[in-house]
């Protein structure tokens, strides 16, 4: 068994959990929100597991204090979460609800009470609905930026850290490309189209930010290393061009090195036009790379375009209900961004697993799978850290069980177990171990 103690982890290191608006919230026509692209998604048949929705999902917006007691019986540094863009500017632009930031204030001030750090998420894929044509209209990025000045304004002098976007390949290319997510297009050259401007709305808004808050600005990235199926020319080509798809297509622009040129050869006539001015609006420098990890990707040559590769599904290590456990891969992606790309700061923004997780008859949540799994990822981020790599923070995903997208309810990612018929919340055994790190906190409430 692999071990590990704050003090493996070395000084300085925090300890979170995080969550998304739409997947705990609940409460989505409550106190002047507006619907998001996910409220309408889920609505339609067929576009998600046994037809889930986010209507309660944890009903987090009425147990707001419950959530914040359980926050503090874990004795977490920091909790991040993001904000519902469609409860703080139901239309998208204009007039500012109030009584949507009133929440997140509330939120805030609960954290900063029980001696934790607020972290904010600006974008977690609810794309207010009002917005006409969505992250394929230019006009979208202004807006974002005006909606990341109104979330500034009332909460920039008590949030610790800022993220713009988090994942923004999902939402451009599962949401514009595959379908899989809202809002349910199918067309890579969309898909392109919206990774551009989700990009360069993080440059306007990153610079927006900087005139209104003195804390750290990042972005949130999913990242995937890729390893070759074989040793062969074909098979390292491909591992390269899905490097270039998932993981270069966002890191080398925010860099200012603009886009992967292998890239933009292969995807020739889906590249979006657009002016060379928006390259330098998207290098606009930040402070964080957050990074989002869960799996690696087993990659061989193949003839799907425009990628031309195929996944290959190994049977080389264990599973947990719908990834493959490669904790080593957490290592590599840390090394590469400290070595290759020269980040100084780097926070991984998420990581975790689901299980098939069920109380047993003495109350008790027994996931001993997911603490090894928690086990093995920390050890790799000691290491990096230990090797001079600057990885300053650890929020594990997720602090409850959750609505997870086109899954719904049926991938339980969390800490805390929910029971959804009547939202009692169970800390798993995961959650005592992490707390066991953290030290000495309250009894549980």
């Amino acid at each position: 068994m692999t071990v590990i103690s704050r003090d493996s982890l070395g000084a300085g290191f925090r300890l979170g959990v995080a969550t998304s608006s739409y997947q705990i919230e609940g409460a989505v026509d409550e106190d002047g929100r507006a619907p998001s692209i996910w409220d309408r998604f889920s609505h339609t048949p067929t576009k998600t597991k046994l037809g889930h929705h986010g209507d309660v999902a944890c009903d987090h917006y009425h147990r707001l204090e419950e959530d914040l007691s359980l926050l503090e019986w874990l004795g977490v540094d920091a909790y991040r979460f993001s904000i519902a863009w469609p409860r703080v500017i139901p239309t998208g632009r204009g007039a500012i609800n109030q009584r949507g930031l009133d929440f997140y204030e509330r939120l805030v001030d609960g954290l900063l009470a029980r001696g934790i750090a607020p972290c904010a998420t600006l974008y977690h894929w609810d794309l207010p609905e009002a917005l006409e044509g969505g992250w394929l209209n230019r006009d979208s990025v202004d807006a974002f930026a005006e909606y990341a000045v109104a979330v500034a304004r009332r909460l920039g002098d008590r949030v610790d850290m800022w993220f713009t976007h988090n994942e923004p390949w999902c939402q451009a290319f599962l949401g514009y490309g595959t379908g899989l997510f809202a809002p349910g297009h199918k067309d890579f050259g969309e898909a392109l189209q919206c990774a551009h401007h989700l990009l360069v709305s993080h440059g306007v808004a990153t610079r927006a930010l900087r005139a209104e808050v003195k804390k750290p600005i990042g972005i949130a990235l999913n990242m995937i290393p890729a390893y070759p199926l074989t040793k062969s020319e074909a098979d390292l080509a491909a591992a390269r061009r899905y490097d270039g798809y998932f993981n270069r297509w966002f890191i080398e622009p925010l860099l200012g090195r603009g886009y992967p040129e292998d890239m933009v050869e292969l995807y020739a006539a889906h590249m979006p036009a657009f002016p060379a001015s928006d390259l330098e609006l998207i290098a606009a420098p930040i402070d964080l790379m957050g990074v989002n990890y869960y799996e690696r990707a087993v990659i061989a040559d193949g003839d799907e375009l425009p990628l031309k590769l195929r996944h290959v599904r190994s049977e080389e290590f264990p599973r947990t209900a719908d990834r493959e456990i490669f904790a080593p891969g957490l290592g590599a992606v840390l090394s590469r961004l400290h070595g290759e790309y020269g980040f100084q700061r780097l926070v991984v923004t998420e990581n975790g697993a689901a299980f098939a997780d069920v109380p047993g008859a003495d109350g008790v949540v027994p996931d001993h799978d997911r603490v090894e799994f928690f086990r093995a990822h920390l050890a790799e981020i000691a290491a990096q850290r230990g090797a001079g790599v600057p990885v300053e923070a650890f929020f594990a995903w997720s602090l409850l069980d959750n609505f997870e997208w086109s899954e719904g309810y049926t991938l339980r990612y969390g800490l805390v177990h929910v029971d959804f018929e009547n939202q009692r919340r169970t800390p798993k055994q995961s959650a005592h171990f992490l707390r066991s790190l953290a030290g000495v906190r309250p009894p549980r409430p």
